[in-house]
């Protein structure tokens, strides 16, 4: 209870991609690692963290420690109808522990029950928030076609290529295991973005909506980057439908590639802005190309 708790409590006060919060709790623990924030257990030196960086790190993390109450929000999220997963638990997907800056713990809402499936049965489709009438309907076929498979269809509710990728799960979906899952920015206690609140509502009667951040937690740029990392590593392929030159999907493929997971990317004209991302991934050999979700289940089955 007390690793749980912790974990709970870490959620609120590192940020996923703080390298002292990570080495100290890999150090000591997640129960040991907050002792030492909250001043409850004496600070000392590590082999591996300096203690310039430690000191730095400590400074960094005092502002945030008025808010940090773990049992308020592991009350929260029960209240709404969810809860925290850390490893160990039953529930907990594995596939997260390949990334080298893994979740503290995962929030979750939904139907729980039906598990989350392990890499090689879910499949990650990303791409432009402003996807074309091309994309939408590329995606929709894919999404589709994999939950025709029991393949789950992992994303990011987002607008655009995320949405209809959830949508078309849900309407595929056979009911071995859940449709589809949504990974958020932000905390669970609301949906975002707000005009996707129905869709959301749906997700969680037949999967799943999870997030790294504890509720009331507002969704930032930096955080719906580091959430590219756990849809990539929930999935056993990350497919890559429409997404201009610089995108957030890409940054997803590229968590992708680096934990030795599929990467794939569906072709587009060369007259559009919104498919030189995918483009660009499968001139430089970083993603396979894949036309439908036959393609993408075959490559996510080798």
């Amino acid at each position: 209870m007390n690793d749980r708790i912790a974990r709970a409590a870490l959620t609120r006060l590192f940020d996923p991609q703080d390298s002292t919060g990570r080495a100290l709790v890999g150090t000591l623990g997640a129960y040991a690692a907050l002792r030492i924030v909250t001043g409850d257990q004496p600070v000392h030196s590590f082999r591996h963290i300096t203690d310039t960086d430690l000191a730095e790190a400590l400074r960094r993390w005092a502002p945030r420690l008025p808010d940090v109450d773990p049992e308020r929000d592991l009350a929260t999220i029960e209240r709404l109808g969810g809860g925290f997963l850390i490893p160990g638990d039953e529930h907990w997907p594995t596939g997260l522990d390949d990334l080298p800056d893994a979740p503290y713990g995962l929030w979750y809402r939904g139907n729980i029950d039906r598990g989350i499936p392990a890499p090689d049965r879910c499949a990650a489709l990303t791409g432009s928030r402003d996807s074309t009438s091309y994309g939408a309907a590329v995606t929709r076929d894919i999404a589709h076609q994999l939950a025709q498979r029991g393949i789950c269809v992992v994303s990011g509710l987002a607008y655009g290529i995320d949405a209809h990728a959830h949508r078309a799960a849900l309407a595929g979906s056979t009911g071995d295991g859940p449709a589809t899952i949504a990974v958020a920015a932000g905390g669970l206690d609301r949906d975002y973005p707000s005009g996707n609140a129905d869709l959301a509502a749906a997700i969680r009667a037949n999967g799943l909506i999870v997030s790294e951040q504890p509720p009331t937690t507002a969704p930032t740029r930096q955080r719906f980057l580091a959430r590219g990392r756990i849809i990539a590593g929930l999935a056993g392929v990350t497919c890559v439908v429409e997404a201009r030159w610089r995108s957030g999907a890409l940054n997803t493929a590229h968590h992708a590639e680096t934990i030795a997971r599929h990467v794939a990317a569906v072709p587009g004209s060369v007259h559009s802005a919104n498919s030189a991302g995918c483009h660009r991934l499968i001139k430089e050999g970083a993603a396979a190309l894949v036309s439908d979700g036959h393609e993408l289940a075959e490559l996510l089955a080798s």
